[in-house]
């Protein structure tokens, strides 16, 4: 290996015993070699993001259009739940890439079995949304093996035995396993009251929407 920094047993072309380098200009070379390394899991963890979600091992299995939209509920119900982030990839040339290079960074949250109260969706066409409404009346939506991939959500939301930190390769709620190395958390159960999420893309195994009623409409969810 090369020989550390700050080592004096060299001596330079004159003859003459080197001088011990500043002490600043060290902890500057040690800091930047500490930056280097640290940098290296971060790159890796995003090519790992980008090739996982291509094969299909995170929620979303399809190039997304890069067109957000709005998903609201009075109520959301969740057995199974799990959370962590990931990369969503845009066709290739998509108009929509801009500056991103055709990708989102999203959190993806994953649960098993899902009802949700008066469900609202609506995507911004430039002048007009296109609105979807199901469940406003007795009879909720219904959804299983539920992902959505998210860059908002808020509302008021509690959980049952809820584990935080977890390595998402590890989660075990929803049965989705995430990239490895990535920070997650799951629960047993999850609650959202007035729910309110900005998604780039939803996969369900089965979505049952009853009342559903599409239309077009100047105002969004």
């Amino acid at each position: 290996m090369a020989s550390s920094v700050g080592n004096t047993s060299e001596t330079s072309e004159s003859g003459s015993a080197p001088q011990a380098p500043d002490g600043s200009a060290r902890r500057g070379r040690v800091r930047g070699r500490r930056a280097a390394i640290m940098a290296v899991p971060a790159v890796a963890i995003t090519a790992g993001l980008a090739i996982l979600t291509a094969e299909g091992a995170l929620g979303v299995q399809f190039a997304i259009s890069g067109m957000p939209f709005t998903v609201t509920a009075t109520e959301l119900k969740g057995t199974g739940f799990e959370q962590f982030g990931g990369l969503d990839n845009m066709a290739d040339n998509s108009p929509n890439a801009g500056d991103t290079g055709g990708q989102v960074l999203v959190m993806t949250s994953a649960i098993k079995s899902a009802t949700l109260t008066k469900l609202c969706q609506s995507v911004d066409l430039g002048g007009t949304n296109l609105l979807i409404k199901a469940g406003q009346g007795d009879k909720k939506v219904e959804a299983t093996d539920l992902t959505t991939d998210s860059t908002e959500l808020s509302g008021d939301a509690s959980f049952d035995n809820i584990e935080i930190g977890n390595d998402a390769s590890t989660l075990t709620k929803a049965g989705v396993k995430g990239p490895l190395g990535v920070f997650s958390q799951q629960a047993d159960t999850v609650y959202i009251a007035n729910l309110r999420q900005t998604n780039y893309a939803t996969t369900a195994g089965v979505f049952k929407l009853p009342g559903l009623k599409m239309s077009f409409s100047s105002q969004g969810c």
